[in-house]
């Protein structure tokens, strides 16, 4: 069913004040827009506090990033939206926010790509990292150019992350699952290392994402999570995480180098 105009506006501005709340973009971080049609993209403008959104502040764009109207002014991040609308014909809607948990895994340089909860893995397969790129530039896009037709949901190199769909909350959603599983990813690594599941498992778990309404994929696609087999393969030793004392030695070093410990 086809919303208005008005609908969509009252839309990203409860996205915006759901956003703030949770604590994932601080001031005036964070942008939203929803595909209108062909030819116009509703978004959020820039130097506005997304939790404090009213739904005249919105503005649209053309296709090109150009005003159209509104009373403020774009984004320096439109190319990021306009990017993935462009590469995916049915997305409707792009999430961009600096969420703390996944935002640190991106700063760390780390995706999140194990294969740790089915939910994660029926919903999103995976969220792969984009190196970094200047905000506001063509910079900030191209990193992310061979991922967007792949995935749903990225990590953007010491920036933040982005989450797209084919409506608004299915884009919220996402992102909202992609924090959920960064948290708890950093939690199994802090307890002494997250367990993997086995190829077979994760098989068995992509053969349902239709059932979900999810685009299948198959082992070794694109967009398919680490097994435990990957990450350690016969005879290896090899992992992907830090033990809990690890972490805590890092956390000393980095602290005793900055003359606070």
């Amino acid at each position: 069913m086809v919303k208005t105009e008005r609908e969509y506006r009252d839309d990203i501005v409860q996205i915006g004040r759901l956003v703030f709340q949770k604590g994932w973009i601080a001031a005036n971080d964070g942008n939203i827009s929803v595909r209108l049609d062909a030819e116009r993209i509703l978004c959020t403008p820039t130097g506005v506090c997304k939790g404090l959104m009213h739904p005249d502040d919105l503005i649209i764009v053309d296709c090109k990033g150009n005003k159209i109207s509104g009373r403020r002014e774009r984004t320096s991040e439109i190319a990021m939206h306009l990017t993935v609308y462009e590469m995916r014909p049915e997305i409707k809607a792009v999430v961009h926010a600096h969420p703390p948990v996944a935002t640190g895994f991106a700063t760390a340089g780390r995706s999140l790509n194990l294969a740790l909860l089915p939910e994660v893995i029926i919903g999103l397969g995976c969220v792969p990292l984009a190196a970094y790129g200047l905000p506001g530039t063509p910079e900030l896009t191209e990193p992310m150019l061979p991922l967007i037709p792949k995935y749903d949901a990225l990590l953007m190199a010491n920036h933040g992350a982005v989450c797209y769909g084919e409506d608004l909350f299915q884009a919220y959603f996402r992102m909202e699952t992609m924090e959920h599983f960064a948290r708890i990813h950093l939690v199994a690594e802090l307890l002494g290392g997250a367990k993997v599941l086995p190829r077979p498992e994760v098989d068995k778990l992509l053969d349902t994402r239709t059932r979900y309404g999810v685009k299948a994929k198959v082992s070794g696609e694109p967009g398919c999570p680490v097994s435990a087999e990957e990450v350690a393969p016969a005879g290896g030793e090899e992992r992907f995480y830090v033990t809990r004392s690890e972490f805590v030695g890092l956390v000393d070093e980095a602290l005793k180098a900055r003359g606070m410990a």
